[in-house]
């Protein structure tokens, strides 16, 4: 059973590694992730939330709830215009147990390149909540977090209500 890492964990700023062979283990990690997301009303999943430091994350559209698992993903292209828009995590959590919440400007739109679970080479453009929710996902997957890009103010204060959840 897979366990999710919480924030201050140093698996969660960790670069993954490519994966280079889609192997049963992989496969196992990417199902449970998918159960474990929907059980905790999340719409997105990377690998180094369940301490494992590969490149596959799992990703929920919420307006058709269509299902993305996505080996090494890249994002080739980002919009030149942006959008503000409130985002949380399963990894960073505040005192009643729930996400934390603030807002972040991210490209609202994006290409991006992947594998899915057969191997085959997929490519999408995404805009909208997808494009927010693989974009916040595949930072996961190079040590980012998502209060990375809040000023130093905003990320006390969201890290305040964090170190109240740990005690």
């Amino acid at each position: 059973m897979l366990q999710m890492k919480l924030c201050g964990d140093l698996v969660l700023r960790e670069k993954c590694a490519p994966v280079g062979e889609i192997t049963p283990d992989i496969l196992r990690a990417m199902d449970e992730m998918v159960q474990m997301m929907r059980e905790q009303n999340g719409v997105g999943l990377a690998a180094p939330q369940v301490n494992i430091t590969k490149r596959f994350l799992v990703m929920m559209n919420p307006d058709t709830e269509e299902i993305f698992k996505m080996i090494n993903p890249k994002i080739v292209m980002k919009s030149d215009d942006v959008v503000s828009m409130e985002e949380g995590c399963l990894s960073v959590l505040g005192p009643d147990d729930l996400p934390v919440f603030a807002d972040v400007t991210r490209p609202s739109s994006v290409d991006v390149e992947w594998m899915d679970e057969n191997g085959k080479q997929m490519a999408a453009h995404m805009s909208g909540l997808p494009a927010r929710i693989v974009q916040h996902e595949t930072d996961h997957l190079d040590g980012i977090l998502f209060i990375d890009y809040l000023s130093p103010v905003k990320r006390e204060m969201v890290m305040r209500k964090v170190r109240k959840h740990k005690k």
